[in-house]
């Protein structure tokens, strides 16, 4: 009987030591890498929906402002409560507020001596007024644009400052840069624009450019290039360029360096 004992104690000690050596040699392996269990097709269709539609017009609004896309005339309508809930929440003003401390830090950097002829260029419609008053009543950029309708709100003359614009602009004229506002306003709209831009706090620009009646067949890229040229004809540099559409900033007589504010409701060739 104690013989059966000591040899069942015996081979319970070689098994504990064997288990021993085994666990002294995982201990000396590597570690295994991280294993990330793929979600199966079941999972992957719950709120894939819901979920892929903010990806994709997220990616969307991307490639707009990176002027990847297409020329496009609306808002794609799976798109419109991504655009609404980016516009009118906390991104948008912080998109806006990084473009203007990039634009100012570059303004600083660049600043003309009192006597230069150094230029900056601004857009006025969503760059230094914004009307998201009148796209919130038009599906934020899901109708398609109608001339007469926005001609109607500009007539108003409530459209507000976009409030890291105006510290911008302010800026730029202490720094002694001249203003040029270079805007696809009609001429016919000259009062109203300057009224509600000094209402809003612009002052002292050096030149408001409108559209002429022979500038309305132009694409914005043309009629805007051609008025920089001016510009420079007249002995100007333009060193800065602020818009919300490419077709502000591209075209010939560019400026040294040009700013482009975020605008996902609408385009403009």
């Amino acid at each position: 009987m104690a013989r059966n004992r000591g040899a069942a104690l015996l081979l319970l000690a070689l098994l504990l030591a064997v288990a021993g050596e085994a666990q002294d040699a995982q201990d000396q392996l590597p570690p295994r890498p991280l294993v990330i269990q793929l979600p199966t097709e079941e999972k992957r269709a719950e709120g894939a929906d819901e979920a892929g539609t903010e990806l994709r017009c997220a990616s969307w609004r991307t490639a707009g402002e990176a002027n990847n896309l297409a020329p496009w005339a609306a808002v794609p309508k799976n798109c419109v409560p991504h655009v609404r809930a980016y516009l009118t929440g906390p991104a948008y003003r912080s998109d806006l507020d990084l473009v203007a401390r990039e634009a100012s830090a570059y303004a600083r950097a660049a600043a003309p001596p009192a006597a230069a002829q150094a230029a900056w260029v601004f857009d006025i419609d969503e760059t230094l007024l914004s009307n998201l008053p009148y796209y919130a009543q038009h599906g934020y950029g899901l109708e398609l644009f109608d001339h007469r309708e926005f001609d109607r709100w500009v007539e108003t003359g409530e459209a507000p400052a976009i409030p890291s614009s105006l510290r911008l602009y302010r800026e730029v004229r202490d720094l002694g840069f001249k203003t040029f506002l270079l805007t696809g306003r009609t001429e016919a709209h000259e009062a109203v624009t300057v009224d509600n831009l000094r209402r809003q706090g612009f002052h002292h620009w050096d030149k408001l450019i409108l559209r002429a009646a022979a500038d309305r067949e132009k694409t914005a890229t043309d009629y805007k290039s051609e008025k920089r040229k001016e510009m420079e004809a007249e002995g100007y540099k333009i060193l800065g360029n602020s818009g919300d559409q490419w077709s502000d900033l591209l075209g010939y007589s560019m400026s040294a360096r040009s700013f482009k504010l975020p605008n996902p409701m609408y385009y403009i060739p």
